[in-house]
């Protein structure tokens, strides 16, 4: 594994903007709005031929217990402390010294991990006067940055890099599989997500909008080693109105970017709506591995016939992935959760499959047999062979006489005569005709 950095503090002392400095990307949402971020966001950076993860925290906030997302926010920062061999402990040079710098301070030395003391939003390196009630805190020797200009940064790397362990006391390990958690806000994501990690991830309140990033999370099972991805409600266009959501939205496309089985999690009391479709949409047409899972089925009404009926209408609306496998479940009881992940081995197995040439050959003539090729015109379609030409998703080649005899309703049918013959259950397929002239090209 990496190092692991903490950013923590108080709201609106500029975490947000030193985490995006310190990975130099614009990863996690800055406004000037305090409590934008609220979950752990992680990313990768480098120092000194150093790799390590930095992680983004919401503001420390002791004022009110009672606040579900304050609570949850600092619980979220506990369990970035427990996991970090490091903390970069952020204040703020024109507040100066507050109370709750004192708290957060106490709260951070319990912890018995290295901190590192950083005055962010520092003007004039010269004024020390500005830092010298830092001192107080106990934290050592306070380093003055201005994140948003990167200004002293290299310092605070130089001391946060220093407390690493030896490289030879870390070993590095990627995911087997990336699994991208989409849908439509408050469709229960993050329940979802905790569930399967086995542990709070994600704050979780029953209120729409609560993950604002794409937030990523490993674990193992069955000694294999997973990345969870979950990712803020995706809303129509016409309703995204905050600049926070747009972001939170192009994080939610880029984390099925990067993924390689998507978990579209519905609203079973919704049914699958417009947005469900748009969202299935980008990830059929991104190649993605695909599990349907209809959460709260335990709130829906039922009678002998539900499932069955709720199946067709799923079917109807998303006729474009049928291949997709669907699991019923609960989230909040944990309801059948535990097929959720056999369904995304299976998908992602079958997005790397691979069929010999030959063997391809001998079921395309059984079909062509079954179902003779088109004709226009007078003119017959010919298919010369066909041969796989690559995974994730599985991609095929028909080499034939003209591409244009080739008839959506043929290439259908060739699509489900290789689903009946090599399964490709949970993954798109990708049929591309190549014509004589191409082929020679």
């Amino acid at each position: 594994m990496k190092p692991i950095v903490a950013i923590v503090g108080r709201p609106n002392v500029g975490k947000s903007t030193l985490f995006n400095r310190l990975i130099g990307a614009r990863h996690a949402i800055v406004e000037d709005v305090p409590g934008v971020t609220r979950d752990r966001l992680y990313r990768d950076a480098t120092w000194l031929d150093r790799d390590f993860t930095v992680i983004d925290t919401g503001g420390i906030d002791f004022t009110d217990k009672n606040d579900q997302i304050l609570t949850g926010i600092l619980r979220q920062a506990a369990i970035a402390i427990e996991e970090a061999h490091v903390i970069i402990f952020v204040t703020d040079s024109r507040a100066g010294l507050t109370l709750e710098d004192q708290e957060a301070a106490d709260f951070l030395r319990r912890s018995g991990k290295p901190v590192i003391l950083c005055v962010n939003k520092m003007d004039n390196f010269a004024r020390v006067d500005e830092i010298i009630d830092f001192y107080e805190l106990g934290l050592g020797e306070p380093i003055a940055v201005s994140a948003i200009h990167g200004m002293n940064t290299g310092d605070l790397l130089d001391e946060v890099v220093a407390h690493f362990p030896p490289k030879h006391e870390l070993q590095q390990e990627e995911a087997s599989v990336s699994i991208a958690v989409v849908g439509r806000p408050n469709v229960g994501k993050s329940s979802l997500t905790n569930r399967l990690l086995g542990k709070e991830r994600s704050i979780v309140a029953d209120m729409a909008g609560t993950t604002r990033d794409a937030i990523d999370s490993d674990f193992r099972r069955n000694g294999e080693l997973y990345r969870i991805i979950d990712t803020a409600g995706m809303r129509r266009r016409g309703r995204i109105a905050e600049t926070t959501e747009r972001y939170s939205v192009a994080r939610a496309l880029h984390a099925v970017d990067r993924s390689d089985v998507v978990l579209l999690v519905l609203d079973a009391r919704d049914g699958v709506t417009e947005q469900d479709q748009r969202i299935a949409g980008y990830a059929h047409e991104s190649g993605k591995g695909m599990v349907v899972v209809v959460n709260k089925w335990d709130l829906l009404k039922k009678n002998d016939r539900t499932m069955q009926e709720f199946a067709a209408r799923l079917k109807e609306n998303l006729a474009f992935m049928t291949y997709a496998q669907v699991v019923y479940v609960s989230a909040l009881t944990g309801q059948r959760v535990n097929k959720i992940m056999d369904y995304v081995d299976s998908a992602a197995s079958e997005q790397v499959k691979r069929i010999s040439s030959s063997r391809l050959n001998e079921v395309l003539n059984e079909a062509i047999l079954l179902n003779p090729l088109p004709s226009d015109k007078g003119r017959r379609l010919k298919i010369f062979y066909a041969s796989q030409a690559g995974i994730k998703p599985p991609t095929f080649l028909f080499f034939v006489n003209d591409p244009e005899l080739m008839h959506f309703s043929y290439l259908r049918y060739l699509e489900n005569q290789l689903r009946q013959n090599f399964g490709f259950e949970g993954t798109p397929l990708v049929l591309k005709v190549i014509g004589k002239q191409e082929k020679d090209e």
